[in-house]
């Protein structure tokens, strides 16, 4: 997950430090240029001199913005880009004190909640989330769609279950059994303890009052729906991968397996592989691709360094002395993903001679 970091003051660097040390990879954390100096070199910095500046940038570079500062400053900050609880990124907000952390955005599909949790726990903060499914006690159906990477459809029908749940009725799972992975999304679901039904065939109908999830392939979703119907779609799973010349099938297969593995999937679970042309004719990872039965789309390097510049990732020498730009992994699946974007499973991670990064397409 790519995260930003924000501090306005000398004590607020201190606690983003904290935080910086809980994120996997470390994150970015932004400064105002009078506070240079004041964080240790090994921490990945960037200086600005205007807030909202750097704020506009980050809030469609990053899958996670976390500020120490007042909330009431976020909020301004924040107001004129906040488009949807689909897309927008997850937004924390911490005392400079590190007393209280708050989910502020996209508590549920963006995963504040869950990072608040997280965060708040590694530097010993309470945590403040007000999403009344989670004041309840309840699992909302689209919090279970951003812990199982699902897209909602339509978005008008969460708040119709949502508001179900809180008048304590139930909701009905059913599970297309002709969904690739049908298996794992139902044992996810058996430990939250939610019952699914799997069905064959076409959608069962809609019992009396009755309210339901169903998760199944994104064609198989009817164009108008029932309005007390949720559809959970699987997002596809990119992998964008660099190696260097020469790398066996195994090797990479081998990566695939641990990078999947530390994000709790299978690499069967993968849909599309992306790389950079300057890898068309690496036979290890065209191997790798054709068994798992998965496409592979390699991308030039100026689409690649669009996807630098556009997202700020982090690029390496060595690899822009060889091939040109500094960053194959996370780029190529961004330019897989597309205009719309993804969320960032799991950062560039090298397993030997492989790089690997894992997205979810938007």
């Amino acid at each position: 997950m790519r995260t930003a970091l924000f501090a306005l003051t000398e004590s607020g660097v201190q606690l983003a430090r904290r935080l910086a040390d809980a994120v996997e990879g470390g994150g970015t954390i932004h400064l105002p240029e009078r506070l240079h100096g004041h964080i240790p070199s090994e921490y990945d910095v960037v200086y600005f001199s205007r807030l909202a500046d750097v704020i506009k940038t980050a809030f469609s570079r990053y899958d996670a913005l976390i500020c120490v500062m007042a909330t009431g400053i976020v909020v301004r900050m924040l107001a004129p880009y906040v488009e949807s609880k689909l897309y927008d990124p997850a937004v924390l907000v911490f005392d400079e004190a590190g007393r209280h952390g708050i989910s502020l955005l996209s508590g549920h599909i963006g995963g504040a909640n869950e990072l608040t949790r997280k965060f708040c726990a590694a530097v010993g903060a309470d945590p403040v989330i007000t999403t009344a499914t989670d004041v309840t006690g309840v699992f909302a159906p689209d919090a279970i769609a951003a812990r199982l990477a699902l897209r909602p459809v339509p978005k008008s029908a969460i708040q119709v279950l949502n508001t179900a749940l809180l008048e304590r009725k139930e909701i009905a799972y059913y599970i297309a059994s002709n969904l690739p992975h049908a298996a794992f999304y139902e044992a996810q679901l058996r430990a939250e303890e939610i019952q699914a039904r799997l069905f064959r065939g076409e959608i069962p109908p809609v019992g009396a009052d009755e309210y339901r999830v169903i998760i199944t392939r994104a064609e198989d979703v009817p164009s108008e729906s029932e309005p007390r119907t949720l559809y959970l779609v699987p997002r596809r799973l990119i992998a964008g991968v660099g190696c260097r010349a020469g790398v066996s099938e195994a090797k990479i297969l081998r990566a695939l397996t641990e990078a999947c593995g530390m994000i709790g999937r299978e690499p069967s679970m993968i849909d599309l592989f992306a790389s950079t042309t300057v890898k068309r004719e690496e036979q290890g990872l065209l191997a790798a691709a054709a068994t798992l039965g998965r496409e592979i789309h390699f991308y030039p390097k100026e689409r690649l360094a669009a996807m630098i510049e556009r997202y700020g990732l982090m690029e390496s020498d060595f690899v822009r002395q060889t091939i040109g730009v500094g960053n194959v992994s996370e780029a190529a699946a961004l330019c897989a993903a597309g205009e719309a974007g993804g969320r960032m499973a799991l950062g560039k991670t090298t397993f030997g001679k492989v790089t690997v990064a894992l997205l979810w397409e938007k």
